[in-house]
């Protein structure tokens, strides 16, 4: 059990049945009247974000997350399936579940999926991943007393902006907390 007291960032609890992370919190003591705490939740399966405030001697049951180490295999048919690469076991999860992460994994990277009651609900790929230019338009030569970027699509299919003289063909460094470019790979 977790007073509301006590909540602090990436805490997970079960509020009404469902699972949420604090993302947010803050502890008010108004000049009148009880203190309390406000929170930013989100729901863990969902995605859904929102504020609430509690007593701080409310109690709620702690949520226990699960997160595997698994190594991304095939698509076939809308379902990608995962392999655990300490057990070998292998899941199938829906486009729903993995569409974020899936602009950025390839066939045998290394993700981490997060588990609640034994069901998957999120695919995490790795911070920096190395992809190849698809497609982009050649480099040109001029302005470069600013910085310029091109549009570029990787592998995966994703867009992202990449400086002027990154070619077609070359891998590159991406973040993949925001989708940006940071270096190329030799």
């Amino acid at each position: 059990m977790v007073m509301a007291g006590d909540f602090r960032k990436g805490v997970t609890v079960e509020i009404d049945g469902k699972v949420y992370v604090i993302i947010d919190f803050q502890h008010v003591k108004p000049g009148k009247g009880a203190a309390f705490v406000r929170t930013k939740l989100k729901n863990v399966m969902t995605g859904q974000v929102l504020e609430r405030t509690f007593n701080p001697s409310e109690k709620y049951e702690s949520a226990r997350i699960e997160t595997r180490k698994m190594q991304y295999l095939y698509n076939a048919d809308g379902l990608y399936t995962f392999m655990d690469t300490e057990t070998y076991d292998q899941i199938e999860l829906n486009y729903d579940i993995v569409s974020d992460a899936m602009q950025y994994v390839i066939e045998e990277m290394n993700v981490v999926v997060q588990f609640y009651n034994g069901a998957a609900f999120s695919v995490e790929p790795p911070t920096f991943v190395e992809l190849i230019i698809t497609e982009t338009e050649p480099g040109v030569q001029g302005d470069t007393s600013k910085a310029s970027y091109k549009a570029a699509k990787l592998e995966t299919g994703i867009e992202i902006q990449i400086p002027l003289f990154v070619n077609q063909g070359e891998k590159i460094r991406v973040d993949t907390r925001n989708g940006t470019y940071m270096e190329r790979v030799k």
